[in-house]
């Protein structure tokens, strides 16, 4: 397990999935290492559910913050092809935020959560003395719909074609650029460039469009440990090979040079906003307009493969032939706490 980040996988399969409470039969999916949501049956529909922690960080701006937390709750779900429709939510505020800006937080989450088609069903809110942004509560998401329309992120098929959308380290760059803006010894133009990022971080919408095009065989969006990490949940989940073409992998103004300037692999880097897909053949032309008409960057970076001699439990990953591992720990954590130090002696 590591110090900072999700559990990794070792882990999980050692203390935490023996240990789920009670057997259910109404759990149609239930927890696995880099599966977004769960599905409960629910007299024949399909209840789609994810639980996220809520990270608000003023420095954003409270409201551009508040979308970006509700987004990365409601994007566990979406991934599913089904749109969300409820949420609960809990927050447990610091001392420092007054009534006026946890007024513009909740009617920022109210606002999109209405255009979604989104209600809060329950929740709880509170001041307490030892919480401090950005972690200030957590949420669940949850959707119903049908389960054959469902798309699983370890649904790929051999013969697949891999999309991505926007790109490898749109998240990680644009808030350490616009946190730490002062810090970064680059030209202005591309500070400016990698703060840009900050507005396609939001894909709740993009899973929707894809699914919606499809068809879709599997989705899954590119948090911690990246790219990277992304591709080999989803591999591993399929128990098949990606082969991936690194020069049509998309990247964003700004990203390169961050990720250089601080001496980090963006394939590594956590990206909320980008979506891997695995789609049939015969719809990847439908899924790729779709999305591009939303004026979303999107990219077919590779294919699905049969793994040699047969199916397995784990999967790989081929980047121009090349064996691309999952990363041990996101460094998008190490250069958040390496800069704030920094700002700290600074001041």
């Amino acid at each position: 397990m590591s110090d900072l980040g999700k559990i990794d996988r070792q882990f999980f399969e050692r203390h935490v999935a023996p240990n789920l409470g009670a057997d259910r039969d109404d759990v149609a999916v239930g927890p696995r290492h880099g599966v977004d949501f769960g599905v409960l049956d629910i007299g024949g529909q399909a209840l789609v559910t994810a639980t996220d922690p809520v990270s608000i960080m003023p420095q954003l701006g409270l409201e551009r913050a508040a979308r970006f937390a509700l987004d990365l709750v409601l994007a566990d779900v979406a991934v599913s092809g089904i749109a969300p429709s409820h949420l609960s939510i809990c927050f447990t505020l610091p001392e420092t935020m007054s009534d006026d800006e946890f007024a513009t937080v909740w009617e920022t989450i109210h606002e999109e959560c209405a255009d979604l088609g989104v209600a809060v069903v329950t929740g709880h809110t509170a001041r307490y003395s030892d919480p401090s942004h950005p972690w200030v509560g957590a949420a669940t998401a949850m959707a119903v719909g049908d389960h054959a329309d469902i798309v699983r992120p370890d649904g790929a098929r051999p013969g697949d074609r891999l999309l991505l959308t926007t790109g490898p380290a749109v998240e990680s760059v644009g808030l350490l650029s616009t946190l730490f803006d002062d810090h970064l010894e680059l030209p202005a133009d591309t500070v400016s460039s990698a703060q840009d990022r900050l507005e396609e971080v939001y894909c709740v919408r993009d899973a929707l469009t894809a699914a919606a095009a499809g068809p879709v065989t599997a989705m899954h969006d590119v948090t911690e440990g990246g790219l990277a990490g992304g591709l080999n949940e989803m591999a591993d989940g399929a128990g098949v090979r990606f082969s991936i073409d690194r020069d049509a992998v998309p990247m964003r103004p700004g990203v390169q040079e961050v990720c250089d300037h601080l001496g980090i692999d963006p394939w590594a880097m956590t990206s909320s906003g980008s979506l891997l897909l695995a789609v049939d053949p015969a719809g990847s032309a439908d899924v790729i307009s779709a999305l591009e008409d939303r004026d979303t960057v999107v990219a077919d970076i590779g294919r699905v493969e049969a793994l040699d001699g047969g199916t397995s439990d784990d999967g790989e990953v081929l980047v121009d032939g090349e064996r691309l591992e999952h990363p041990d720990v996101d460094p998008s954590w190490a250069a958040y706490a390496e800069l704030a130090a920094t700002r700290e002696r600074r001041s």
